[in-house]
């Protein structure tokens, strides 16, 4: 008689626990990026990168976005932005955010298909407001044992069409968008 009331239990057990799981991924925070070519919503996890995840909110606060573009755009690879206004002069930005790409990445964030990650320079520790989305399968840019590899810290929720139609514009020198594609805001919906 004790065993079915064990396994109904631990059923309840893990019932709630899935709950709970669910319940976190519920409050993870989301940002709206409205933009000329539609929205996109992205969902962030300061559970696997919370130094990047706090910048990246802070730029959103700051207003920092609104008014960037994507400036570069490779179909195949990422779209990026962040960084630019429509005329390609780069916003001043705040000193740089600590790398997690490895702590990230051992959590189980990866260069997949509609996350989000720091965009860097040669050095690890560079990222500031430069953020990309990914419109393929990246794995050459998860952190490695001889390579830092890019953070990743959240993920597209809401308009991958707007993402795969930004993939596609026709794009100039440097991966330049013809057509500026703004950031008109980028909003904590969540």
């Amino acid at each position: 008689m004790r065993f079915p009331l064990t396994r109904r239990a631990f059923a309840a057990l893990a019932l709630g626990a899935c709950l709970a799981g669910g319940a976190l991924a519920a409050d993870a925070p989301r940002v709206k990026l409205a933009t000329t070519a539609g929205n996109i919503v992205l969902e962030l996890y300061p559970d696997k990168a919370p130094k990047t995840v706090a910048n990246f909110l802070q730029y959103v606060g700051d207003k920092h976005y609104d008014g960037t573009t994507f400036h570069r755009v490779i179909n195949g690879f990422m779209i990026q932005g962040g960084g630019y206004d429509p005329k390609m002069v780069e916003k001043p930005t705040r000193p740089p955010v600590a790398h997690e790409g490895r702590d990230a990445y051992a959590k189980g964030l990866r260069n997949q298909i509609g996350t989000v990650a720091m965009a860097r320079t040669n050095d690890p520790d560079s990222a500031t407001s430069q953020f990309f989305i990914n419109v393929a399968d990246n794995k050459f840019l998860d952190p490695t044992v001889k390579e830092y590899g890019y953070t990743v810290f959240g993920k597209v929720v809401e308009g991958m069409d707007v993402v795969n139609r930004i993939k596609a514009v026709p794009t100039g020198a440097n991966d330049v968008p013809q057509t500026p594609v703004v950031i008109t805001s980028a909003t904590i919906v969540k």
